[in-house]
């Protein structure tokens, strides 16, 4: 199978089940933001092991998180790139939430609480996912203006992935040599 289908060289690509849309659509800037994310969710899994002082299970558990989360912006995907009224091959469910927000809970009792605003950076797995959660809200504001055509799980899904990957990032760094910088009003 051949990489390019020469289907969209005018400007237009399909939805699931055939329908073609600009590619500009909403739906499309959506689904193409969160593969964005996703691509970035990918470097930041990239640099996990250089300089990290965790132990061989803690890193385990995150790279699997990471994946399921990748696999999980796939489903987003999925609802993205189907059509209203179409049925959607993987949708996102409560259960899916739910996951993220216990991985929050989890995460947010290894970090020090916040007094104020941090400024993004650190390791550069922390890092990028500092990055993938702004590319992630990103994706959250363009599915506002197609949320009454999309599952309203997707928009909590989003939300709440931005929130984990926040934490995310302050877990990678406190295993780092990097310290939080905290904002200063100048």
């Amino acid at each position: 199978m051949r990489i390019y289908t020469r289907s969209g060289d005018k400007g237009e690509t399909s939805l699931v089940y055939g329908e073609r849309v600009p590619k500009n659509h909403l739906r499309v800037e959506a689904y193409g933001t969160c593969d964005e994310a996703n691509a970035v969710i990918g470097i930041a899994t990239s640099s996990i092991d250089q300089g990290l002082s965790w132990s061989i299970q803690e890193r385990k558990s995150f790279v699997e998180c990471m994946h399921r989360i990748q696999t999980l912006l796939f489903h987003v995907g999925a609802e993205l790139s189907t059509p209203k009224g179409k049925e959607v091959a993987w949708p996102i469910t409560q259960d899916h939430i739910d996951r993220l927000e216990e991985t929050i809970d989890k995460w947010e009792q290894e970090v020090p609480p916040l007094t104020q605003f941090i400024l993004p950076n650190g390791h550069p797995t922390g890092a990028s996912l500092h990055h993938a959660r702004t590319i992630v809200r990103r994706a959250e504001r363009i599915v506002v203006g197609i949320k009454d055509e999309v599952n309203p799980l997707v928009l909590v899904f989003l939300n709440r992935l931005s929130d984990l990957l926040f934490v995310a990032a302050r877990y990678v760094n406190k295993f780092s040599v990097y310290d939080e910088i905290e904002f200063v009003k100048e």
